[in-house]
């Protein structure tokens, strides 16, 4: 499929050719919700940990009288029904990472660009390289190609002066080719890439 190659001063500079097996795979949502969860379980740190009984600072002595004091019978002061006690069942480290397959993975990537695709929300440009990080100047350009919040996927590195550039404005994330990933495509309204990103891309699926 044919696709429009802009400028970032929002004109057409040439048009290239989408691959179908990768821009044009019918919309997977099943695929898509395996993707992000599997993503946003791998992100948990699981570092998570409270004190049980055994690890708290207390008395194990008894403290009480056992008969007459009205109360219940207690012999230790560490049990998790007092102030400062142990938590009885608590969180302790752990991860939260689960399988799936690389042609999952694979297959949901294409299946979000395709999406993009199919929607009209993906955008091609020439390149994203600027003379100076002027956010104000930035802004302008985006404001042309009618962008408002974005995801931007440059070749193998970013160009400093554009990553600088829009870095205050709030909405646009801007990515190298490799670090392409199914949630961050999802949850942005338009996905921009390079002429670069699209060749990366790719090699990268094929």
């Amino acid at each position: 499929m044919k696709a429009d190659v802009l400028t970032l001063d929002a004109k057409k500079a040439g048009s290239i050719d989408l691959d179908e097996g990768i821009f044009g795979l019918p919309e997977r949502s099943d695929i898509l919700h395996r993707v992000v969860v599997w993503q946003l379980a791998k992100r948990r740190a699981g570092t998570q940990m409270v004190k049980g009984r055994s690890e708290v600072s207390g008395t194990s002595k008894k403290w009480g009288r056992q008969k007459g004091s009205g109360g219940a019978r207690h012999g230790n002061r560490k049990a998790n029904i007092f102030r400062g006690g142990g938590k009885a069942h608590g969180a302790r480290p752990r991860s939260y990472e689960q399988g799936l397959p690389k042609k999952v993975r694979a297959l949901g990537l294409k299946t979000a660009l395709s999406t993009k695709q199919a929607l009209g929300n993906l955008i091609v440009i020439e390149d994203l390289s600027i003379k100076d990080a002027k956010t104000k100047a930035i802004s302008e350009k985006l404001t042309k190609l009618g962008l408002g919040t974005a995801l931007f996927v440059d070749g193998a590195s970013v160009d400093e002066n554009f990553k600088r550039a829009v870095s205050n404005l709030p909405g646009l994330d801007v990515l190298p080719v490799q670090g392409a990933n199914v949630y961050d495509i999802l949850r942005r309204d338009k996905l921009v890439l390079t002429k670069a990103a699209v060749e990366g891309l790719v090699e990268r699926l094929k």
